[in-house]
This record gives C-alpha cells, sequence and structure tokens, in this order.
C-alpha cells in the first residue's frame, strides 16, 4: 500500500543581519520557524508572506525591497508524516520595529551553530541555513 503525501504551500520569510537569520518561535509547535505561513486559497507566495508576517510581527513589507530567494521542500514539522512543507523563501533588508503577535513567542537572530544547540530544529530551516551558507550569505 502506497502512502499519499500531502503538499503545504507556504512562504517564508528570510532576514540576515551579522550572519544569522531571523527566526520565531511557534507557541503552538514550540519551536523556530522561518516567519511566515501558510497559503491560502486565492493568494500568491508573496501575498501570503505579506499578509502572515502583518499577522505574526505586525510589519508591513515593503514589496519593492521583497526578493524571492529559493523554494524549499521537507516534511512539515509537527504534521503527520505524509505532509511535505512546500516553501517559497524569500529575502528581505528588515529595518522595521517588530511587535510580535500572541502566536509568536518571541523573535531572535541565529547562527547555524546557535540553532544547531536548540532542543528542536525543523528540517525546512535547516536547509535553508544550508542553502545560504552555499551561496555565501551566512
Amino acid at each position: 500500500m502506497s502512502t499519499i503525501t500531502k503538499g503545504l504551500p507556504t512562504a517564508g520569510l528570510i532576514s540576515i543581519a551579522d550572519h544569522k537569520i531571523l527566526l520565531a518561535y511557534s507557541n503552538n509547535k514550540k519551536a523556530w520557524y522561518l516567519p511566515g505561513g501558510k497559503i491560502d486559497a486565492g493568494e500568491d507566495s508573496l501575498q501570503s508572506l505579506r499578509r502572515e508576517i502583518s499577522e505574526e510581527l505586525n510589519i508591513d513589507l515593503d514589496p519593492q525591497k521583497i526578493s524571492y530567494y529559493c523554494h524549499i521542500t521537507a516534511p512539515a514539522y509537527g504534521m503527520v508524516p505524509e505532509v511535505i512543507m512546500e516553501q517559497d523563501c524569500f529575502l528581505y533588508p528588515l529595518t522595521e520595529t517588530i511587535q510580535p503577535s500572541n502566536e509568536i513567542g518571541e523573535v531572535k537572530y541565529f547562527s547555524h551553530e546557535d540553532y544547531l544547540r536548540e532542543p528542536i530544529q525543523v528540517i525546512g530551516v535547516l536547509h535553508v541555513f544550508d542553502k545560504l551558507k552555499t551561496d555565501g550569505l551566512i
């Protein structure tokens, strides 16, 4: 019997400072993620990113400063194994003041080494770190 996988389309924000990336702690999942989230019906990934960042971090992203970076495919953390996250990732030079919403416990910049010391690592975030390192961005 074959297992049917389900794709979970998402959009994530990559903000880099001092060779570290910004991550948001999800109070629901108890793990650090790229800020962003699920793409709703009728949205494209850029629209989703702007909506999610507004909801999570209370920031209105300047569309002129957002640039597509990469697509990440990884198991969706905290979901059944058949759910695969499909995430479009966007670079953004964040200068705005962050005010996390109730669903976000904290936001913090992490080096790859710092993230590896966390009790939980999300595979998709590890993929982003690897790509950024390969591309010389961190």
